[in-house]
């Protein structure tokens, strides 16, 4: 999903199961003071830039926005969180759990939507956690499946983002104190990682791993490269929405890095719906680019498009599922869902 999916790169099993704080490690301990300080740092400086906004402006831009491109962005929106329950999907393959594919795919669906706009503890983790459980898996096939969605959101970012850095498209603010020259280097290394991936899953000889009494079983190269593909996918999608609330006037290229660029951000900064990041992001990267009325309405159709809008779908399928998910099944699924052993494909 950020302009994207905001989803902690935690492992999702600790949300599931607490641990003692003698095994937190030393990481673990001082993000719970470095990221809230890091989201009020951006909040800050957002904060301290609003009343130089044109909130004129980003008023009268969404007022000229014509339905047809509305339903057009829309469209993109809805296929880009239609493609991003595809990734339950694989998890659904890889572990061969027997829920029906049209139950995994809403669950993920409705997980994204609530983790864009409630934070991911509560979407990416919570709600998912919750609606498979009701479902009948257990809590190790849940964190797996976590775990493997998580994964293929952030391949297919490294896969773009290492793209756009390599190429030189996104120049780097005189702030952010790095060159063109190491950004570069970085993309390089994000394309090396995601495609060391595909490869490891093709001719890695060990499959299974045992993590904190958990077994982990590596995709196939199949796999690997579905979870490439869609990933990548899903993320042009959300780079075409916003290219067409700028009225096209940004690089498509640009326009997408700025994207990653909030993204990354967002996952950084412990804020529901990364309120105000996306704002910030695109303010500091492109207001010498587009007016500053247009960008702001632009952000604001994007964020009420992208998060709102699909939340009230998101909503919809909840109910639906804890409707059509009373205990007495959920139990009955538990037996049918772990007759069959975890295994990749």
């Amino acid at each position: 999903m950020s302009t994207a999916p905001t989803a902690t790169l935690a492992d999702p099993a600790d949300a599931m199961s607490p641990r003692p704080a003698t095994g937190s490690t030393r990481w673990q301990r001082c993000r719970r003071w470095v990221l809230p300080l890091v989201g009020v740092a951006v909040l800050g400086l957002l904060l301290s830039h609003i009343h130089k906004i044109d909130w004129a402006g980003a008023w009268h831009a969404l007022h000229r926005y014509s339905p047809w491109l509305l339903l057009a962005v829309l469209g993109l929106a809805t296929a880009s969180h239609a493609l991003y329950g595809c990734f339950d999907l694989i998890g659904r393959r890889h572990l061969r759990h027997r829920l029906p594919a049209w139950r995994t795919w809403a669950i993920a669906v409705t997980s994204y939507a609530f983790n864009l706009n409630l934070g991911s503890l509560v979407g990416g983790v919570g709600m998912r956690a919750r609606l498979y459980a009701r479902a009948g898996l257990d809590d190790a096939t849940v964190a797996q499946i976590v775990g493997l969605s998580l994964a293929t959101n952030w391949l297919g970012y490294g896969l773009l983002a290492g793209g756009l850095f390599a190429a030189g498209v996104i120049e780097p603010p005189r702030q952010a104190h790095i060159g063109q020259g190491a950004l570069q280097a970085l993309g390089v290394a994000m394309i090396m990682l995601a495609l060391g991936y595909v490869m490891a899953c093709a001719v890695s000889r060990k499959r299974e791993w045992v993590v904190r009494g958990r077994h982990i079983r590596l995709p196939g190269a199949r796999i690997a490269s579905m979870q490439l593909a869609l990933s990548a996918a899903n993320w042009a999608l959300m780079g075409a929405a916003m290219y067409l609330l700028l009225g096209q006037k940004v690089p498509y290229a640009i326009t997408l890095g700025v994207l990653l660029a909030a993204s990354i951000v967002g996952v950084l900064t412990p804020i529901p719906a990364g309120l105000g990041v996306l704002e910030a992001v695109y303010l500091a990267l492109l207001s010498g680019t587009v007016k500053q009325g247009a960008l702001m309405g632009a952000v604001l159709a994007y964020r009420a498009l992208y998060y709102l809008v699909p939340l009230a779908g998101g909503l919809a399928l909840y109910l639906l599922l804890e409707r059509w998910a009373p205990a007495s099944d959920g139990q009955e699924g538990a037996a049918s869902a772990l007759e069959t052993p975890v295994a990749s494909v």
